[in-house]
């Protein structure tokens, strides 16, 4: 997958491109907890979301996602969701979130691959995103920590693609390691890796090829709910 998208790449744009690797995610337990401040067992899986991406001397933003043979322009003084197509809102809106912290960002082009299936429950958008804030962090030299690239992630998420995720999905394709799960407290933010390494045993992930896209689904519906849930159990418990 590396090569590929670096050739493409190369021949696109002619110039060597930063190439950023970020993984999917499952969770084992704690589903719909992320945004009620619990608790969550999430890992990285081995399919990812490639960027290949280079600074430009322009404010141009070219777009070419591979494996949809599409491709998308806009400027960086016009960075604001598109309604037409989705997954350009994935990398504008991680691009947006370095304006938002007061950086002066520059035009990029960018080759989009992943082989996270799209709308099968594994975040294939987190992993965009988080690679897009990973490399633009690299090539702006703009030394956020991971977990402040989590959050810009996240925002992402919000404000481009609609979706109020909790912080799990971009929290686990950023701090994800190898052969280890990770017990996060979505209240705190504090976390440990838990070692899970099953000697003759091998978890399957199953694409059933049921789609869905949170963005029209009822997840931000059921977050509202949650949320009337736990203010009317503070109203009981004061009470």
């Amino acid at each position: 997958m590396k090569e590929k998208i670096r050739k493409a790449f190369e021949e696109q744009f002619h110039s060597v491109p930063l190439i950023v690797r970020s993984p999917g995610r499952v969770n084992i337990i704690g589903e719909h907890t992320d945004y009620n401040e619990g608790f969550v067992l999430p890992a990285a899986i081995d399919k990812a979301a490639y960027i290949a991406i280079s600074l430009r001397e322009d404010e141009q933003i070219k777009l070419i996602a591979l494996d949809l043979n599409e491709t998308f322009t806009s400027s960086i003084n016009e960075l604001k969701p598109v309604g037409d197509v989705s997954w350009p809102n994935f990398i504008l809106g991680a691009a947006a979130q370095f304006q938002k912290a007061g950086i002066s960002l520059k035009g990029f082009n960018a080759i989009l691959s992943s082989d996270v299936p799209i709308g099968a429950g594994l975040s294939s958008s987190a992993a965009i995103e988080s690679a897009v804030v990973f490399a633009l962090n690299e090539l702006l030299q703009t030394n956020f920590t991971k977990l402040a690239m989590v959050k810009m992630a996240q925002k992402a998420e919000h404000e481009f693609a609609g979706v109020l995720c909790g912080i799990m999905d971009q929290f686990a394709s950023v701090m994800g390691k190898e052969d280890h799960v990770i017990k996060l407290d979505c209240r705190s933010l504090e976390y440990e890796y838990v070692p899970f390494k099953l000697e003759g045993v091998k978890i399957l992930l199953l694409n059933t090829n049921v789609k869905h896209s949170l963005a029209s689904s009822e997840y931000n519906t059921r977050r509202n709910e949650c949320n009337q849930a736990c203010n009317g159990l503070k109203t009981y418990t004061a009470g």
